[in-house]
C-alpha cells in the first residue's frame, strides 16, 4: 500500500473514531464500528477533501467540492493550473474553481438498497467523486442536453458553473478505460469505471441506469453498482451517469 493510501486510510479512521471504533481489518481496509461497518470503498476517497462518517446506520460524506488534480479551471496563479487542451479560454465557462470555495453534504444509507420504482437525477450535484469535486448528470439546464456545453469542459470532462466545479464525462485523471472507483451517488450506490473489476471486461448486464450486481475490488460479495457506460456520446466521449437513480437518493447539500 503507498503512502498516499496510508494517509488517506489513516485520517478515514480518525473520522469514524469519533463515533467509536471496535475494530479494523486492514487486510480488506473495511474499519469495523459500534454502529455498524463502513463499506472499504470510502478508503478511495481523498481526505484533503472528504470526510466520511459513519452514524448509526448512515454515512455523512462531506466535501469542499474541490478536485485534486490539474485543470484550467484552476486560478493561473493556482499550483494545480495547467493551460486548457480539449476546450479554449474562449470556450471555458466563467469562474476559476478557487471560486467555488464551499461545502457538499450528502448522508446516505450505509447499506442501500434499490427502490421500486426508479426516480430522475434532476439538475445540479447527483453525486461525490473520490477527488473531492461533484458528480453531475447529462444535462446542462432543465431539459437541455449537454451537446451544446461539451466545448467548454476540460481533459477530466468538467467545467465550472452554477455553483461547483463538477464532472460530466469520465474523469481520465483518475479513470480512464478501468474498473477505478469514480465515486458515490446520492442514492448510496457506488459509480465505477467503464469495466468491470470481476472480469476486466466490460459489463454487458448493466441496466438503464448503467448498473448491475457483481463483486468489485472493494467487496467480497455481490452488491449493485453503477459503471460508466461503455456507450460513446458526441463520437469520442463517455457520460457519467445518464439514467435515473435506482434507488433512494438524498440531496446534496
Amino acid at each position: 500500500m503507498n503512502s498516499l493510501r496510508l494517509l488517506n486510510l489513516t485520517v478515514l479512521l480518525v473520522s469514524v473514531a469519533l463515533v467509536g471504533c471496535d475494530s479494523v481489518d486492514s487486510e480488506d481496509n473495511t474499519t469495523t464500528t459500534s454502529d455498524g461497518v463502513l463499506h472499504s470503498a470510502f478508503a478511495e476517497f481523498d481526505s484533503n477533501n472528504v470526510s466520511v462518517v459513519l452514524s448509526g446506520s448512515e454515512v455523512i460524506i462531506e466535501t469542499n467540492g474541490l478536485p485534486n488534480h490539474t485543470s484550467p479551471y484552476w486560478s493561473s496563479e493556482h499550483e494545480l493550473f495547467v493551460e486548457p487542451t480539449v476546450t479554449t479560454y474562449q470556450k471555458m465557462a466563467p469562474g476559476d474553481i478557487d471560486d467555488f470555495v464551499g461545502t457538499y453534504t450528502l448522508t446516505v444509507s450505509s447499506s442501500p438498497e434499490k427502490a421500486t420504482n426508479s426516480s430522475s437525477t434532476g439538475l445540479g450535484a447527483i453525486g461525490i467523486a473520490v477527488s473531492g469535486s461533484v458528480i453531475y448528470n447529462d444535462e446542462e439546464g432543465p431539459g437541455i442536453p449537454l451537446d451544446g456545453a461539451i466545448g467548454s469542459l476540460d481533459f477530466n470532462g468538467a467545467h465550472t458553473g452554477p455553483q461547483s466545479f463538477h464532472y460530466h464525462l469520465e474523469p481520465i485523471s483518475f479513470s480512464d478505460d478501468d474498473s477505478n472507483l469514480i465515486g458515490v451517488i446520492s442514492d448510496g450506490f457506488f459509480l465505477y469505471g467503464r469495466k468491470c473489476n470481476s472480469t476486466g471486461t466490460y459489463p454487458t448486464d448493466l441496466d438503464e441506469s448503467g448498473g448491475h450486481t457483481a463483486q468489485t475490488q472493494h467487496s467480497e460479495s455481490e452488491e449493485y453498482h453503477y459503471h460508466i457506460e461503455n456507450e460513446v456520446y458526441l463520437g469520442s466521449y463517455y457520460i457519467l451517469f445518464p439514467g435515473n437513480y435506482q434507488g433512494t437518493a438524498s440531496a446534496i447539500r
